[in-house]
């Protein structure tokens, strides 16, 4: 009887500790909801304001589309590049907006994210209001940025770190031969690299070849944009780069990339004085951000045509639905829903990815050739990334739009499977046998090596799904196939590049892609629609807390922790569950 009353009195008090911690977690979301919805208030853009960028968090495509992190209570908008851009252009004209700060310390985007952010600043300028920019140290993705501003300052203790372009790629055949592990890999193309880290302790010369052409490249839009902005010559620029002429702020005053050292107090007494208040007077500003809120696009929900802008964003693949990631099953989905909605009169497709499963991207190119099928036109824009199967679902499109440092191309197609017998038998002294009813009941298993025929098997089939990648481009692009394969075998072009062989139509964003995608269904009044629906953070939250999301504490914990290198584990992880044959990018560049 004792034990009874022990066990029972165990149980009542879990059940009222798990009541006191829901109850405390459900206090909290419910404040985090009150807090939010306070906060999404339209901001009051007081007069005589300055605007201010801060840019120190990812910048996704669509706003919110990426994974937000667990037990954060304080969660706002993540805005998106395009809405980014459309708070800008309404600044512009916003009487009561007079200049924009830029606070640079700290950024994280693409190359083609970064170009677009800047090309809405160099506008705004056209306004004649000033756009100022500060940093305590400018990363060279950050003075890019900042090179568009009518005036730079730096902290008297910072610099500007401008070195040139360059690229640091991770091997690991030796440590894997060291534990036994051999990577067994079947690709087509040779400038196909993805698998070089499991082959090689260093580039092959086609890699080496492709990576110094596309870097030389997107640098040589970076120096363009610099040199007309600070009218410094390209030459100069390489020679500040080459001998690393800037190793403090006053180098970086001597060689005309910033225009003044100062504290960041001192700059703020500057924008007073220009905007006529005295230095005991407060600054009115309101964040980017905020501001963003406050202005958003306005709807025309009359307006019966419609042109569909669908944000296809992140790894292609065949699992899971993750916000940032183009989930095979949930784009079909939309796609099937787009065509179906007969005020739909033409598609806009934005790819910002470098790829991932096969199967996925051709299951999206077939709704996307379903909705040609119906006579609506398709119009592909491309960001950061549009390469390998980002290339893939993008090839049918009645007109493709890049920017000039767009990566994209990498027409190519790998497969991986890991052997680890050797370990098992040498490491660990563990063996596996089998008995089969046939030649490959148990064959591709990682326990086993495979035989010579199994190897072809799986090499058979990589270059049969190379094979029709071609096929597919040489339909979407009037070109042979011969012709797709001379610029195909996995390479990876930039935009300007791929613009001269054939890859794209046109330079240019969104913007020019929705104007193009109107033009061609012949519609002169439309509204856009984005999709996929995203949920807001709050929602994420919740959801994750309730255990509906599949992205777990663990994998946010090492996003923290690894920081810059988190796209390595990423790609490693990727490798370990992708099943099929991939067309990716080994890689990815982003502007530090």
């Amino acid at each position: 009887m004792r034990q009874f009353f022990k066990f029972m009195f165990a149980s009542c008090l879990g059940v009222i500790l798990a009541g006191i911690a829901l109850f405390g977690i459900m206090t909290i979301v419910v404040s985090g909801l009150v807090s939010s919805a306070s906060k999404t208030q339209p901001s009051k853009v007081e007069p005589n304001s300055l605007l201010v960028v801060e840019l120190n968090q990812l910048i996704p495509e669509r706003t919110n589309n990426l994974m937000v992190s667990t037990f954060d209570f304080e969660q706002r908008d993540v805005l998106g590049l395009h809405d980014l851009v459309h708070a800008i252009k309404h600044a512009k004209d916003d009487k009561n907006i007079k200049a924009i700060y830029l606070d640079l310390s700290n950024i994280m985007m693409g190359q083609v994210t970064s170009r677009t952010l800047r090309e809405a600043l160099k506008d705004f300028k056209t306004s004649e209001k000033p756009v100022y920019a500060y940093s305590n140290v400018y990363s060279q993705g950050a003075y890019y940025l900042a090179s568009v501003a009518d005036s730079i300052y730096v902290n008297p203790i910072g610099t500007v770190d401008f070195r040139g372009y360059g690229v640091t790629l991770a091997f690991f055949k030796e440590m894997l031969d060291k534990i036994g592990v051999e990577m067994q890999v079947f690709y087509a193309g040779q400038f196909k690299s993805a698998t070089e880290p499991f082959r090689y302790n260093k580039m092959s010369d086609q890699n080496r070849t492709q990576i110094r052409e596309y870097l030389d490249g997107m640098y040589s839009v970076f120096l363009d944009d610099i040199s007309e902005s600070r009218n410094i010559s390209i030459e100069d620029l390489n020679a500040i780069a080459n001998e690393m002429k800037v190793r403090n702020a006053d180098d970086a005053v001597n060689n005309g990339l910033v225009d003044r050292v100062s504290y960041q107090d001192e700059l703020l007494s500057v924008i007073k004085s220009k905007l006529g208040l005295d230095e005991d007077d407060k600054i009115s500003s309101i964040k980017l951000n905020r501001y963003a809120e406050s202005v958003k696009p306005a709807r025309n929900i009359r307006e019966k045509n419609k042109i569909a802008v669908v944000y296809a964003e992140g790894t292609i693949n065949d699992g899971p639905t993750t916000p940032g990631e183009i989930n095979g099953d949930r784009y079909v989905n939309l796609l099937r829903k787009i065509q179906k909605d007969t005020n739909v009169k033409a598609v806009v497709l934005r790819v910002n990815s470098g790829g991932g499963s096969v199967l996925a991207s051709d299951r999206i190119l077939r709704e996307l050739q379903r909705i040609k099928d119906k006579g609506i036109p398709v119009v592909a824009t491309m960001g950061d990334f549009a390469a390998s199967g980002g290339y893939y679902i993008s090839c049918f499109a009645d007109s493709i739009f890049a920017s000039p440092n767009t990566l994209t191309g990498s027409i190519g197609v790998f497969g991986i499977l890991p052997s680890t017998q050797k370990m098992f038998n040498d490491k660990l002294g563990i063996y596996f046998d089998t008995v089969r009813t046939n030649t490959f009941s148990t064959a591709f298993t990682p326990v086993e090596k495979l035989s010579s025929r199994e190897f072809q098997i799986l090499q058979d089939g990589v270059e049969e799904t190379y094979d029709r990648f071609l096929s597919l481009v040489a339909e979407g692009r009037g070109m042979t196939k011969d012709e797709v394969h001379e610029i195909a075998q996995g390479r990876v072009w930039t935009g300007r590049k791929a613009l001269e062989i054939g890859l794209v139509d046109k330079l240019g964003g969104l913007d020019e892609a929705i104007t193009s995608a109107a033009q061609l269904a012949e519609v002169e009044s439309f509204r856009t629609v984005e999709y996929p629906e995203i949920k807001d953070p709050l929602t994420q939250l919740i959801e994750q807390l309730m255990g509906k999301s599949e992205e777990t504490v663990k994998s946010q914990w090492i996003r923290k922790e690894f920081g810059d290198y988190y796209g390595l584990y990423e790609f490693m992880k990727y490798m370990k569950e992708a099943k099929g044959p991939q067309a990716r990018l080994p890689f990815s560049l982003e502007v530090h």
